[in-house]
């Protein structure tokens, strides 16, 4: 039962609060179930036992469920494609509720390749409502608030899910998505004046420009009080979070989790913890940390770093197992500054995104952070440019950045200032081209940092 009135600080008390050594029993508990449920009505999962040389009864331990191989986001494509061609149905194979039970289906973005399809029964919908109001309520949203949904709302793990969740909270959710461009996302601001947005931290850092070209006011102006970020790396550093703050005049927070059940978002002390986020559905989601070479498990301890694989508690639908998003990540297990309960993540990269420069391991996000210390005399626009795909990168690593608009002087010793932090930060020494404002698109709800240059015609 929902605790009663709108002052508590959390949406679901008596869950969140659970001791970690009762959140364990419960996840262990709902393991075991789960697993039985995966073997009997999915083929794959199947297969993921019998290449174990294991049975659903065989599992008794986290330890035990270590056996079980991980699955990837290719694996799961192919999966799809199989299921596709034999069966008429890209879930046939891995998910395992009926067709009649099924009442949604999300999708990735796909900026990574072919989108994978998530499956939902009426039941995983609650699950996904629930997680997204644990979320917006630790930040301080309740009914009466009005959130405008500034991500794509197509087929997007992000869209209609998050929308629905905002309504579960008992919040208003303005639906605007970014489909419609720029324009329509400052009009409905200015028509419904939102408490909040949620949108990719990229297309904040370009409504900063634009409002004041299009609206003739700054974006303090908007009335924003808060910036949920999501959709894309960025939220978590602290540099791209000040240039949200200052420019929107508005608090500001990193999320994650769309329309599945792996869910976190940050708080007030994100400074001092990395920027990292609570993990918050710990009841419906078990998280491990694997070795991104070996796949061997890492131990869930302070500080540790490795590949995030996730399985689905209590899911009907198309449930993961073992599931490889390729996300590398950082967690803590202390207590927070902030008070508030749940073991805390951060989200270093991707796996598939990383680069290597003479050595050193170098992560898109990291660079983007690095040129936003250097905001206004930057946009904070940038691409790095390859000559062909990562993660080895011929030296130098060349960046193409947008400067603010100042002289060719200014620049000559921004660029000084620039190769000291990125040798002091992330110990390369980068080769910039200079771009005039305005020059990289900025209409994209996704930006992919990284571009492959073309290949000379032969």
């Amino acid at each position: 039962m929902i605790e009663a009135g709108r002052d508590r600080g959390l949406w679901n008390p008596a869950v969140e609060m659970l001791a970690p050594e009762a959140l364990r029993e419960l996840q262990l508990d709902r393991l075991m179930r789960q697993l039985r449920y995966n073997y009997e009505h999915s083929p794959v999962h199947r297969s993921k036992f019998e290449e174990a040389g294991a049975l659903p009864e065989d599992i008794r331990s986290f330890a035990d469920f270590a056996r079980i191989p991980v699955m990837t986001k290719d694996e799961h494509r192919r999966v799809q494609e199989q299921s596709l061609r034999e069966h008429g149905s890209p879930s046939a194979l891995f998910g395992c509720a009926p067709p009649e039970e099924i009442v949604r289906i999300n999708a990735t973005s796909g900026t990574t390749g072919m989108p994978t399809l998530y499956t939902l029964t009426a039941h995983d919908v609650a699950v996904v409502n629930e997680m997204h109001a644990r979320k917006y309520w630790r930040c301080g949203i309740r009914p009466g608030h009005t959130m405008i949904q500034a991500l794509s709302l197509s087929m997007f793990t992000g869209g209609l899910p998050l929308s629905q969740g905002i309504m579960h909270l008992g919040a208003c959710v303005v639906p605007v998505g970014i489909e419609g461009g720029t324009r329509r996302v400052l009009d409905m601001i200015a028509l419904t004046r939102p408490h909040a947005i949620v949108a990719t931290p990229s297309f904040g850092q370009y409504l900063i420009e634009e409002a004041p070209r299009q609206t003739g006011r700054p974006a303090h102006e908007l009335g924003l009080r808060w910036f949920f970020c999501a959709g894309e790396g960025g939220g978590g550093d602290a540099d791209i979070r000040r240039t949200l703050a200052e420019g929107f005049g508005a608090e500001v927070y990193d999320h994650t989790g769309g329309g599945h059940a792996f869910h976190g978002i940050s708080c007030d002390h994100a400074d001092e913890v990395e920027g990292a986020m609570h993990f918050v559905s710990g009841d419906h989601c078990l998280l491990e940390l694997i070795d991104p070479k070996t796949r061997n498990p890492i131990e869930m301890s302070e500080g540790a770093i490795g590949e995030m694989v996730f399985s689905f508690l209590d899911w009907r639908g198309g449930p993961f197992m073992r599931y490889a998003l390729g996300d590398l990540l950082q967690v803590w297990t202390s207590p927070c500054p902030c008070g508030r309960p749940g073991m805390r993540f951060k989200i270093l990269g991707r796996t598939d995104d990383m680069l290597t420069v003479k050595g050193m391991n170098v992560y898109p996000q990291a660079v983007a952070g690095v040129v936003a210390r250097f905001r206004p005399r930057v946009t904070g626009a940038l691409r790095i440019r390859l000559d062909r795909p990562g993660p080895a990168v011929t030296p130098p690593l060349r960046i193409r950045i947008e400067h603010g608009g100042i002289e060719a002087a200014a620049i000559a010793d921004l660029e000084r200032e620039l190769l000291l932090e990125f040798r002091d930060s992330l110990r390369v020494t980068p080769v910039f081209e200079w771009l005039a404002p305005g020059t990289l698109p900025r209409e994209s709800g996704k930006i992919r940092l990284i571009e492959i240059e073309p290949a000379p015609a032969s």
